[in-house]
């Protein structure tokens, strides 16, 4: 068994080095196919089992397993989705003669619709952020700039928290992130954005002056430390403001990033170019914001129509 364990290895170690995934996506690929090679002792005994000899019903099976156990269905297509990807690594280096996860089918996930704010209620969280930003506090001034940033790009929580001093050009309102994948897109900014953004570079060259050495020049958001602020940290700074909108109700940094997406298509925006905007690999990652929209008129609809 000790060869198959080490195909595994060799397999991240490729995704790792060569193909340059996110660091999130090897953790996720090592955890799923280590339940998988578990799942695969137990599916076929003592008797001892290859790669080679693993077929579709084994495959199907450790599906089923999960599902047993409590993952969601997104979970379990996560994990199907780490075994292909091993086995087409298998294929291609011909370990395998064929790649037997293609022959299985993702389990049908559930859609959700995701949250997002309304104008109103994002013009609440602005005035507040905006309120607290005055008192000149520096984690104040900074989180209206990261508040700003969410809202008029659209990102993900990795992806603000990766952005450089460099990624910004504050001349041409645009900034360069890297995505999944390490996928770099160029996104355009709003001046409202521009303008916290430039309020808050300066305090954070304050901070790094008074610092001094220690301080981290290279990112852009930092921590009052003046090292590059935690994920944790820029949740829980968005999480207090969406509180004071929503207390409770689950808000996110991925709920602005959802409500970016749905005000977009709202005004007429281009569903192409909320998907480039995103950096969603394929459209149909962004349609389920119409689906948002779609939802919201219907209210609208049996609400005031008389005969609704």
């Amino acid at each position: 068994m000790t060869d198959e364990i080490d195909r595994v290895a060799e397999f991240l170690e490729h995704m790792e080095k060569e193909r340059d995934v996110s660091p999130n996506t090897i953790k996720a690929y090592t955890r799923d196919l280590a339940e998988f090679v578990a799942y695969l002792g137990t599916y076929y005994g003592t008797e001892g089992w290859s790669w080679q000899g693993v077929d579709r019903l084994a495959i199907r099976g450790f599906l089923a397993h999960m599902v047993r156990r409590g993952a969601s269905k997104r979970s379990a297509g996560r994990s199907l989705s780490a075994v292909r990807s091993f086995y087409k690594y298998l294929h291609r280096n011909e370990i395998v003669e064929a790649n037997p996860a293609r022959a299985v089918g993702a389990p049908k996930r559930d859609q959700h619709l995701p949250e997002y704010l309304d104008l109103a209620q994002m013009g609440t969280l602005f005035s507040a952020a905006q309120t607290r930003s005055e008192g000149g506090r520096f984690t104040d001034v900074r989180n209206l700039a990261i508040l700003e940033l969410f809202y008029s790009a659209g990102l993900r929580l990795s992806e603000l928290r990766g952005i450089n001093r460099d990624s910004l050009d504050m001349l041409a309102n645009q900034v360069k992130v890297r995505g999944k994948g390490r996928k770099e897109r160029i996104v355009p900014l709003g001046d409202r954005a521009i303008l916290a953004l430039r309020n808050y570079e300066a305090r954070r060259d304050d901070l790094l002056r008074a610092i001094g050495s220690k301080g981290d020049r290279t990112a852009f958001f930092l921590s009052s430390q003046g090292r590059r602020i935690s994920a944790r940290a820029l949740q829980n700074a968005m999480t207090a403001l969406l509180d004071l909108v929503s207390e409770n109700a689950g808000l996110s940094t991925h709920s602005l990033r959802h409500t970016f997406a749905t005000h977009m298509l709202d005004a007429g925006a281009d569903l192409r170019a909320v998907q480039e905007l995103l950096g969603h690999a394929s459209v149909q990652s962004t349609q389920i914001y119409t689906h948002t929209s779609v939802e919201r008129l219907k209210q609208a609809y049996k609400s005031a129509h008389p005969r609704a």
